[in-house]
């Protein structure tokens, strides 16, 4: 059974079903292995907890999120 883990900060329900899709049929069409037997995990870890260059998950999604709204 092929297992896909995929590890992110928080995600949205929305998000998690539809990378829970995406995963799958990429990998179903890639592989040619049925969907049925794919196991898809994901690990969600605080955003405070993961940082990119030092600057933590949730400051840059903070300054995203202000460089969307000026």
């Amino acid at each position: 059974m092929p297992v896909i883990v995929f590890e992110s900060g928080a995600l949205s329900k929305e998000v998690k079903a539809e990378l829970i899709q995406q995963l799958t049929d990429v990998s179903v069409r890639i592989t040619g292995i049925p969907k049925e037997l794919f196991l898809v995990s994901i690990h969600e870890l605080p955003d405070e907890d993961i940082a990119v260059g030092g600057v933590t998950v949730k400051e840059l999604k903070q300054r995203l999120a202000g460089s969307r709204h000026p």
